[in-house]
This record gives structure tokens, sequence and C-alpha cells, in this order.
């Protein structure tokens, strides 16, 4: 069991000049960093990494996402009736918290609920690695994604001396993911909220907070308010084929969408088929058993995309609103009805 290591963190004086150490050189080069970028204490770093532990379970987990799994594998994981009923019951419990956030970022209530469906169950899972682990292990360990994952350990530190947390007890997902909502270090420094208005920005414990902090991150990436998420749609012929892509990024217009056999489904349940001149679309494919699907997704579902760049967990975020939406006015309408 690793010793706590809290005071350390917030020694923020400029620090004295550095020694020598036995660490690796990349290790020395994040102590380095630390302590001429952030002001901690040379020490403090080397004690830290000499605490960490280089964790093969996280290696193993992060070669295998869930994400690449095709479609029709990956949505029965997050499209359940457990999770929309207990998605329902956090709407009813936190209806004045959704209400308030959507009044503010304009984010709907069931994109919120359904991302923190999708990431935590509610707070049921919020992951059960140490994230010092975590982040030193990829950080340091995995050199297909070394930079970013060390960019986010010091990124883990901060926020630690900024809400004065002891980074060896805080346990999250492999990848370093936090809280309710399963920010990165980087998100909760840049996006989360204290929306319950205690003084603290608290992913961990306060839900109201996650409510909050995960609007927010929308409405930073430039949610459009009232803008439709995804539609789906049928093809013909073969042209449409040069506008698959695996760019999130809405680039296409209707009008050449079309020509080249295009259309949305009109039978898809709560579609918008009208299309105004200046919408821009994506065209992507999901792999049913023995068929392609097709969806023409837009800016909100880039958006969503943002919080995992994975065109499947986008898809299965907006699927999961769209449940939750559809119970929730089942609801109020049978309460409207029984008054």
């Amino acid at each position: 069991m690793k010793t706590a290591i809290v005071i350390w963190l917030f020694a923020a004086g400029i620090a004295p000049a550095l020694g020598q150490s036995s660490l690796p050189k990349e290790q020395q080069t994040f102590v380095d960093e630390m302590v001429n970028k952030h002001h901690f204490t040379e020490q403090s770093i080397i004690s830290l990494l000499q605490s960490a532990d280089k964790n093969d379970d996280i290696l193993e987990a992060i070669a295998k996402p869930w994400e690449a799994k095709p479609w029709y594998q990956y949505y029965p994981i997050f499209l359940t009736q457990k999770r929309l009923a207990n998605g329902l019951a956090f709407w009813q419990q936190y209806a004045e918290a959704l209400a308030r956030a959507e009044q503010q970022t304009g984010v709907p209530a069931q994109i919120i609920v359904a991302i923190l469906g999708v990431e935590s169950f509610y707070g049921a899972y919020t992951g059960k690695y140490s994230t010092l682990d975590a982040l030193y292990t990829l950080g340091f360990y995995y050199p297909k994604r070394s930079q970013f994952f060390r960019s986010e350990f010091a990124q883990f530190l901060l926020l630690c001396r900024e809400e004065n947390l002891d980074p060896g007890s805080i346990l999250g997902s492999y990848a370093g993911a936090l809280g309710w909502g399963q920010f990165i270090p980087s998100s909760y420094r840049h996006y989360a909220v204290d929306f319950d208005g205690d003084g603290q920005r608290n992913l961990f414990q306060s839900p109201i907070d996650a409510i909050g902090s995960v609007a927010n991150y929308f409405k930073q990436h430039r949610w459009q308010t009232g803008g439709s998420v995804a539609r789906q749609a049928v093809v013909s012929g073969t042209k449409y084929q040069q506008f698959l892509t695996n760019d999130l990024k809405a680039k296409y217009s209707w009008a050449e969408l079309q020509s080249a056999g295009v259309n949305i489904l009109t039978d898809n349940a709560g579609a918008n088929t009208s299309v105004a001149d200046d919408n821009r679309f994506a065209l992507l494919s999901f792999a049913q058993v023995d068929h392609q699907e097709f969806w023409l997704t837009e800016h909100n579902f880039y958006v969503i995309s943002r919080y995992n760049h994975s065109p499947l967990y986008a898809m299965a975020v907006f699927q999961f609103s769209l449940q939750l939406k559809s119970a929730w006015q089942t609801l109020n309408n049978e309460s409207a009805n029984n008054e």
C-alpha cells in the first residue's frame, strides 16, 4: 500500500537547482519539467515516481478497447434496460440541476444523463485502477501514446495540488479517467465546475457538479443549442462510398450527398427530414450482423465525439439519449394524466 503523498504537492516556490538521480532519462525529464515549469520540488516528484508501480493489466486493457468491437457487439453493452431505468431514476432525482444546466448551457438534459450513464453508470463504476499507476504506466511504458499520457500525468499532479487531493489514493479507469463523468485530468482542470455551490469542483462525490461539468464540457466544445445530432440514412448506387469517412467533422452539403444517392430514412422514429441549405453532414456506416447501417451525423455528433473520439461511442450516447428522452416524456405524460 502506497504512502500518502500530499504535503509536497503544495510546495509552490521555485525549486532549487536539480541534482542527479538514478531515474531513467524520460522520467528525469519529467521531473525537470514539473520542477521548472510547475514549481514542484524535485524530491517530491522523484518520490512519487518511485512509489508508482507499472501495471501490466493496464497495458493489456488499453490494447483491447471496447471501441475496437463492431457496432453490433458494442451497443448492447450500453443500451440496456437496467441503464435506462437507472438513468430515468437519476433524471427524476436531479431534475432541478439538469434543468438548470440545460438552461445555462443549451445542452439537453438527456445528453447529460446519457453521458453519465455510459461513463460510470451514475457513479457506480468510476474505476478500479490507481490513477497514479495508470498514468505512470502509460506515460513511460506505452510508447504509442506516451507523450499524451505523460502530459496527463502532469495535469493530474496539478489537479491534485489545486483540489487538495492525495494522488496515491485516487482510483479511476485504466486510462486515468476520473469520477462520475470520467474526465481525464486535463479536462477536469479545464471544464469541471462547482455546480452545487459548495466551493469545490468534486467529480468524485457530487452528482450535481458532474451534471454541470458535463454540460460545460459540451458548451465549451460548441454544442449547437437546438441542433440535430444524427439521422439514419439510406443509400443507393455506389457514388455514396466516396463520402464515407472516419473524419467525424460534418463538412458535406445535403445537395452533394443527395446527388450521390444518400437520403434520410423517413420512417426513422423522430427523424427530422427537413434540411436547411447550410446543414453539413458526415456519412458514417455502422456494422450490424448482416448489413451496414448508415447515418448522417451533424455538428453535435462531432461534439459528443470530443468526449471520446470513437464514432461508436458517440452513436451509443446519442441513441441512449433518445431512449431517455422518450422514457422521460412518457413518465411525465403519465403523471399529468393521473393528476
